[in-house]
């Protein structure tokens, strides 16, 4: 036994977050797997919640250095993101630690099928192919005055007989500046940042769809955008957490490990295997998960 854990128990939750750091990765909803795990370890929720939020940490900080290339250029509205993200996790884990217990587990199930129902409508799905028809056409575009320009030019081309170059690519798309940004824009990642402390269930993907909504830039720049807020948030809430010694170290440990190998083995898992199908299965493990819940404290 290894403070009140057997190593069996450890094991399992170190599978726990395994399957929790896979499903992060493809659907941005890894506590759908991670939280009740520990519940179902006896853990009250409320300890489990922020066990949970430092177990988590691991995969947001892989994700920002595996988005480094995304996020060059953009070190003002990253800083910015990641404070607002820490302001915003210490607010939600206050709220966790100071609101009477029984709010939290009230509110668990309806938050669980608000992050199941996220995940169902696909927000990030929906952007990445408006992101992708963009690409195509501006490429289109690319090539059609490509070809248009050497039509003009190919008299003066043959005469020179100089060696073709190769084609420009198109210019990168930029993220628009912060001065440009609408005013509920901060409200929103604020909102989502406050979110990600108090539980978090599909924080990344309302955070993908606020970027989005204000068109801030690109799929894959806001994606990794809204990695530095759920990141900034967790890590506060979890520093907020273990001050108030609310953290169940041995599963949050285990926990984390679980959740960096999930992170690092999922983008070649899922390659073979339909995302529709994985969303499937998240949401209704989640529409399982929340009756549950429900079905114990209503």
């Amino acid at each position: 036994m290894i403070a009140g854990f057997s190593i069996t128990s450890l094991l399992l939750i170190l599978l726990a977050g395994i399957g929790a750091g896979f499903v992060g990765y493809v659907v941005g909803a890894s506590s759908l797997v991670s939280y009740p795990a520990l519940l179902a370890f006896g853990i009250p929720p409320v300890l489990a919640n922020a066990s949970n939020t430092v177990g988590v940490v691991g995969t947001g900080i892989g994700g920002v250095m595996g988005a480094r290339k995304e996020l060059k250029g953009q070190a003002v509205r990253s800083i910015t993101y990641v404070v607002i993200g820490a302001f915003g996790g210490v607010a939600g884990a206050f709220l966790l630690l100071k609101l009477d217990p029984s709010v939290f587990e009230f509110a668990a199930p309806v938050l669980i099928l608000l992050s199941s129902l996220i995940i169902a409508i696909n927000p990030r799905g929906r952007m990445q192919a408006k992101q992708a028809a963009a690409d195509a056409t501006a490429q289109l575009k690319h090539i059609e005055a490509t070809e248009a320009t050497e039509a003009t030019e190919a008299t003066e081309a043959a005469k020179r007989a100089t060696t073709p170059t190769a084609p420009h690519r198109p210019p990168e798309q930029l993220v628009q500046p912060m001065s440009q940004d609408s005013w509920w824009v901060w409200l929103g990642v604020a909102a989502v940042a406050i979110y990600s402390g108090y539980f978090g269930a599909g924080a990344g993907t309302l955070a993908l769809a606020v970027l989005d909504a204000a068109k801030i830039g690109p799929f894959h720049k806001i994606n990794a955008l809204k990695t530095l807020i759920g990141t900034g948030a967790n890590i506060s809430a979890s520093v907020v957490f273990i001050i108030q010694g609310a953290v169940d170290w041995p599963a949050a440990i285990m926990l984390c490990i679980g959740c960096f190998i999930g992170g690092y083995i999922a983008p070649s898992i899922t390659r073979k295997i339909p995302a529709n199908i994985m969303r499937a299965a998240a949401v209704i493990a989640g529409i399982i998960l929340t009756i549950d819940l429900g079905l114990k404290t209503y």
